[in-house]
């Protein structure tokens, strides 16, 4: 499984969802992730709604093998669901 977050320096919701692959990272074979800083890329929110494929209002926005998922709420509520991961 591979994960990439796109996110923003500064943003507590993007923090949280690096953290947490990183957690998941170190308990997991299967599992390794990229993350994306937008500002550091140059990629705007309109690279990032081409990327995503509708309107983006926030970050992070996060793809599990390529298929997007949403934000990091989205993420967490996916590791507990299918990563056998209690918070």
């Amino acid at each position: 499984m591979f994960v990439v977050i796109f996110g923003r320096p500064g943003c507590p919701f993007c923090v949280r969802a690096k953290e947490l692959a990183e957690k998941l990272k170190e308990e997991r074979e299967d599992f390794n992730f990229r993350y994306v800083d937008i500002h550091a890329e140059g990629i705007s929110k309109a690279d990032l709604e081409q990327t995503v494929g509708k309107p983006v209002e926030t970050v992070p926005q996060i793809f599990i093998d390529q298929e997007h998922i949403g934000g990091c709420t989205d993420f967490e509520a996916y590791a507990k669901e299918n990563l056998g991961l209690f918070q």
